[in-house]
Formats: structure tokens, C-alpha cells, sequence
């Protein structure tokens, strides 16, 4: 869920995090309920039960007013719920898409708060912390922090999966291709990054994919690792052949 004092703000940075997680209930509250700039109690505590699935509710917020009301709607609320310090947009692309690979709620939070530090782990070396560490960009726990698949080789027989992927498109791994790749990864069990331009990151991280600056024309390197990983590089270099079209 979104709180902001502007309703057109949370109604704008749900409808971009839904085109990342379009199977993700997100709610947008703001404004004073009279149409005004401000924070309505009532609809937040109302938003939060709107917002609930049943496996709990990530609150972000633009100001810090409106962590305060977050705050002690939360409190009302009664149910699994985290009011979140994160970057409003980033933090909420990270948790939506976090939530739409099946992260559970602390996954999210995490995700969201990674979005904090996610220009200069983008701009690092390696990345992925594990084929569970959900789409949100480095959230998750795994083996092997600091080595991505096939760092220590990459020989036929060692189990990594590798291929060059022309990215056909105009735009390249901007949010809604590097959303897409997210989403396609979700429930594949490898470890997958994506090489380009020497960096490495999580293929599961939107922000760090659009992080790499690969744009239409360029080729990225998709390199799998686990029991899925021929199926996960088939996934990445299909969605990149139809152009990310779905």
C-alpha cells in the first residue's frame, strides 16, 4: 500500500509498481478525503484491509506525516502489516515485484529497503544471493554471496547454463523488460544473473537490471546455475526474442 498526501502521487506510483506485479493487490491512499493535499486516518485504516491477502500488508510513504498515520492505522489494523522507510517509487517496484514471485512479508520489506543502496550494487560486480532471494532485487539468503554462476568456471559439466541474448527491443532492460524477466524467473529453481558491460546482477532484481544500462541493440549475457537453469535461460532468451511482448 502507498500513502501519500497526493492521491495522484499514490495513484501514479501503484499504477507503474503494477506493471511490474500485475497479479499484486496494491491500494493507493492519499490526500485529506476532502480532495486536498494531506492524510485521511480513516482511508488508511481502510486501504489496509483492502490491501490485505492474508499474507500481510507493506505500507510505504511519501512524507513523514503520513508515516505517522501509517502508523497507528497499523497499529489499529490489528493484522501482519509494516510501515516501511523506503524510497517511495523504487521501494514499491522492488516490493511489488518481490510479492509477485511469492516473497513473504519480510522478503518484501526487505525488498523495499534494498531499493536504498540499489545504484551502487548495480553498479558492483557480483550479484544474487540466491535463487530465493525473491524478484526484489538481492532481498533474499543463499549460497555463495560475492560469486555469481559460474564465477569459478563455467566449463560444459559444471552445471551452469549460459547464453547471449540480443535485446531486440528499443529500449532494452528498461522497468517493464526487466520486470518481465523478474516475473518470468519466479518459482524457477537457479541462480541467475545477467552480465553486461562487466557488471553482473540478480536477473530476479528489476532495479538492478535496469541498473545495467543495457539498451536496445546491446546483447547481456544470461549465465544459470540449479536444478532449473536450462529452463530459466529459455525463459530469459524467449521473452527477449519476442521483443519482452508479454
Amino acid at each position: 500500500m502507498v500513502v501519500s498526501h497526493s492521491r495522484k502521487l499514490a495513484e501514479g506510483v501503484v499504477e507503474l509498481a503494477g506493471q511490474m506485479a500485475p497479479e499484486v493487490r496494491l491500494v493507493a491512499v492519499g490526500g485529506d478525503g476532502g480532495g486536498g493535499l494531506g492524510t485521511d486516518y480513516a482511508a488508511v485504516v481502510e486501504g489496509l484491509a483492502d490491501a490485505d491477502g492474508g499474507g500481510g500488508v507493506v505500507v510505504l510513504f511519501d512524507l513523514g506525516s503520513a508515516r505517522m498515520v501509517a502508523d497507528l492505522a497499523v497499529e489499529e489494523f490489528g493484522g501482519a502489516a509494516a510501515v516501511v522507510d523506503a524510497p517511495l517509487v523504487t521501494g514499491a517496484v522492488a516490493a511489488a515485484v518481490a510479492a509477485q514471485g511469492g516473497a513473504a512479508l519480510e522478503a518484501v520489506v526487505a525488498a523495499a529497503l534494498w531499493a536504498w543502496g540499489s545504484g551502487e550494487r548495480a553498479g558492483g560486480g557480483a550479484a544474487g544471493d540466491g535463487a530465493d532471494g525473491g524478484a526484489d532485487g538481492g532481498a533474499g539468503a543463499g549460497a555463495g554471496a560475492g560469486a555469481g554462476p559460474g564465477g569459478a568456471g563455467g566449463a560444459a559439466g559444471d552445471g551452469v547454463v549460459r547464453a547471449v541474448v540480443p535485446l531486440v527491443n528499443d529500449v532494452g532492460l528498461h522497468a517493464r523488460p526487466a520486470g518481465l524477466v523478474a516475473r518470468a524467473l519466479a518459482g524457477v529453481d537457479a541462480r541467475v544473473v545477467v552480465r553486461h558491460g562487466g557488471r553482473e546482477v540478480d536477473a530476479r532484481s528489476v532495479l538492478e537490471l535496469m541498473g545495467l544500462g543495457a539498451t536496445g541493440g546491446d546483447s547481456v549475457e544470461v549465465v544459470a546455475v540449479g536444478v532449473d537453469a536450462e529452463e530459466a535461460v529459455r525463459r530469459v532468451t524467449e521473452l527477449a526474442a519476442r521483443g519482452f511482448d508479454g
